[in-house]
C-alpha cells in the first residue's frame, strides 16, 4: 500500500508522541479537510474559486508537510480549473494519506 512518509510521518509523530488514539485523530483531521478542499476545487467554476480552494489546499498540506498533497495542490495552481489530471492526483494523494498504517511512526499497537 503506498503512503505519504518522510516529513508527514516526522510531523504527526513528533505531535502525537506514543499515543495511537492522537496519532489516528491528526491523520483523520488531515484526511478530511483535503476532502473538504478537494470538493471545493471540483466544484469550482471560475479562476478565483479554484485558486482560493488550491491554496487553502496547500496550506493544508504544507502544515502537515504532506509533501505529496503539497505538490499535487501547487500544480492545480498553475492549471485551468477543473483539470482531470491534477484532480486525480489530489485524489491519489489524499487516498494515501488516508491508507497509512501507524507502525512506520515507531508506535506499538497495545491491546
Amino acid at each position: 500500500m503506498a503512503y505519504e512518509s518522510g516529513s508527514l510521518d516526522a510531523t504527526l509523530a513528533a505531535a502525537a508522541g506514543q499515543d495511537i488514539g492522537l496519532l489516528a485523530e491528526l491523520r483523520t483531521a488531515l484526511v478530511e479537510s483535503a476532502d473538504k478542499q478537494l470538493d471545493l476545487l471540483k466544484r469550482s467554476r471560475c479562476d478565483g474559486n479554484w485558486q482560493v480552494a488550491a491554496m487553502r489546499l496547500k496550506g493544508l498540506a504544507a502544515s502537515f508537510h504532506a509533501e505529496t498533497l503539497f505538490d499535487a495542490a501547487e500544480e492545480a495552481l498553475t492549471c485551468a480549473p477543473g483539470d482531470p489530471v491534477v484532480t486525480r492526483r489530489i485524489e491519489a494523494a489524499i487516498a494515501a494519506l488516508r491508507g497509512h498504517d501507524p507502525a512506520p511512526f515507531g508506535i506499538n499497537r497495545q491491546s
